[in-house]
């Protein structure tokens, strides 16, 4: 049924009401699942430095920009009916799935690498990354919460990378950032919930991102949001492993000491 929509309104909001409806679904999950939790309910409302008020606000202000990009983008990259500046708006499935795969590696390496920056440059650390590390017990709803200047650099600009270099149609782009939203999401979720399919087949996941989080591993793990392929490479990699928490639930614990350089 045509609802009269279009696939670039389409692609520019659905990821927006994904977030906001799959986040509030960890939520209701993690009200009564301590025992799957990677920091109590308690460390998470004493030990973070910022209102989760104020994360609301700071995340609909970066969906903000990033729905004026996306519509910006949309209009600069399509011409009339849907016609691209790529030569391959109808693909085939084999298309389709080499151009997730290629959006997957340009958006993992644009936020790897900008990302690690963000930590080792000492201003751009203090006035603008830290403002998510205020979150050290992550949640859900909390995974876009970003100076405005991060959001608009690292995932605006590496979500329009991601479009333009994989070439992907308006359509394609509703199922791809729903999904990259959804990973996002899942890693800032705190929860390691059993079956959770993210957790078998990608090991960057909530742990592993939990482990960024934490002082012993601010200047590790800095991969997002799909593969661990960059921290592997370049030595960035921290490996952990899950304890008991006395209490119920699990938590993260570095395999060996590391340097913080």
């Amino acid at each position: 049924m045509d609802l009269g929509v279009s696939d670039e309104v389409l692609g520019t909001f659905v990821p927006i009401v994904v977030y906001w409806i799959y986040s509030g679904i960890y939520v209701v999950l993690g009200s009564f699942a301590e025992n799957y939790r990677l920091h109590s309910k308690k460390d998470e409302d004493e030990k973070n430095l910022v209102s989760k008020g104020a994360v609301v606000k700071g995340v609909l202000l970066q969906q903000l920009v990033q729905a004026v990009v996306a519509t910006l983008l949309f209009a600069v990259s399509f011409f009339g009916d849907n016609v691209s500046i790529f030569p391959f708006y109808k693909t085939s499935l084999l298309v389709s799935a080499r151009q997730f795969i290629t959006a997957m590696l340009v958006m993992d390496a644009w936020q790897y690498f900008m990302h690690r920056y963000m930590h080792h440059n000492k201003f751009l650390y203090k006035h603008i990354h830290s403002l998510h590390h205020r979150l050290v017990v992550p949640y859900a709803f909390g995974a876009l919460y970003n100076h405005p200047v991060e959001g608009l650099l690292n995932d605006t600009v590496g979500g329009a990378l991601s479009f333009l270099v994989s070439g992907m149609s308006p359509r394609a782009s509703i199922f791809f950032f729903s999904f990259a939203t959804i990973k996002t999401v899942d890693d800032h979720c705190g929860l390691l919930l059993p079956g959770n399919l993210f957790h078998i087949f990608f090991k960057n996941n909530s742990a592993y991102h939990d482990v960024h989080h934490q002082l012993y591993g601010n200047k590790y793990n800095f991969s997002q949001p799909f593969f661990i392929m960059w921290d592997r490479i370049l030595g960035t990699y921290m490996p952990y492993s899950l304890e008991e928490r006395p209490g119920g639930g699990f938590e993260t614990k570095p395999c060996k000491v590391y340097k913080d350089d």
